[in-house]
């Protein structure tokens, strides 16, 4: 493989006709230049100088060898622009797991703010609520608890404990209370809102059995705010993570949920590859702000 510098040495005594004047500009000896250019010519198989007098005359193969070398010093000046872009998170891709509620409550501002700074990053977006057999992304927000295996390729960073709630209708006795203990709940219908069995719900039905008692599901939906409107028509409560509540619907309210208080833990992985990408800082920092907001 060619030596790069030895070829910018070649161009610059082609351009300047004289070792010494070569020497000079680039803070060189004459005989450091021309041990280099014997390299050179040695390294290649090819005559690139003649001895004229007591200078020397580059040859046809000297002057084809410095006028294509110009592609490979073109191709380098791209990559140190590259480069520069890369560590100023103007290009790439950085990829971002989240779950629902955190996705539709965080994630747009997080992209938005990116998008705005980093024009040209590409991002990919990855709905990682259950983890198993999928690849970690560069960025993961997830519900963090005991036994769950953190990748050693990543930083863990805690974002913000979020209690679970109780959505009754405004009319029901429950709604006049400022908390109530958990076990109160145990009597009443539920509308189940999360049939995964994923974090999220093993954190509430763990609490539950803490308080002695099993919940007594008379609707299943999906999600929150499916769950919300069967409230409305006073079937049953349901319980939802704090961070769940957003847009709730008229004549219902929350209660807050106490002895035991369920509470899941939010936290966001970093891999640590991407650690230092201005995009991924950035995203951190987006993040730290809406969850003191």
């Amino acid at each position: 493989m060619l030596d790069v510098a030895k070829l910018r040495l070649l161009r610059a005594v082609i351009a300047t006709g004289s070792v010494r004047a070569t020497a000079t500009s680039l803070g060189y000896t004459p005989s450091a230049v021309s041990q280099q250019l014997t390299a050179l010519q040695r390294e290649t198989g090819l005559r690139l100088f003649d001895r004229v007098g007591r200078g020397i005359e580059p040859t046809s193969a000297g002057r084809t060898l410095a006028h294509e070398a110009e592609q490979v010093f073109t191709a380098l000046a791209a990559l140190d622009g590259v480069v520069g872009d890369l560590r100023a998170g103007r290009v790439g891709s950085v990829s971002i797991g989240y779950f629902a509620s955190a996705g539709a409550t965080w994630l747009p501002p997080v992209v938005a703010a990116l998008q705005r700074e980093f024009p040209e990053l590409r991002l990919d977006l990855r709905m990682t609520e259950f983890r198993d057999g999928i690849e970690l992304p560069d960025i993961d927000l997830f519900v963090d608890a005991p036994g769950i295996e953190h990748a050693a390729h990543a930083d863990i960073h805690p974002l913000v404990d979020d209690p679970y709630v109780a959505v009754v209708r405004d009319d029901d006795p429950l709604a006049e209370r400022v908390e109530v203990p958990l076990a109160d709940l145990a009597d009443r219908r539920w509308v189940d809102n999360d049939l995964q069995r994923g974090t999220c719900r093993r954190v509430l039905l763990d609490r539950c059995a803490e308080a002695g008692f099993s919940p007594e599901f008379a609707v299943e939906t999906h999600d929150y705010r499916t769950a919300f409107p069967f409230v409305a028509t006073g079937i049953g409560i349901t319980v939802v993570p704090l961070l769940g509540v957003v847009h709730l619907p008229a004549g219902l309210t929350t209660v807050r949920l106490v002895n035991p208080e369920p509470v899941r833990h939010i936290a966001v992985s970093v891999k640590k590859a991407v650690a230092d990408h201005p995009a991924a800082v950035r995203a951190l920092e987006v993040l730290r702000s809406l969850v003191r907001a």
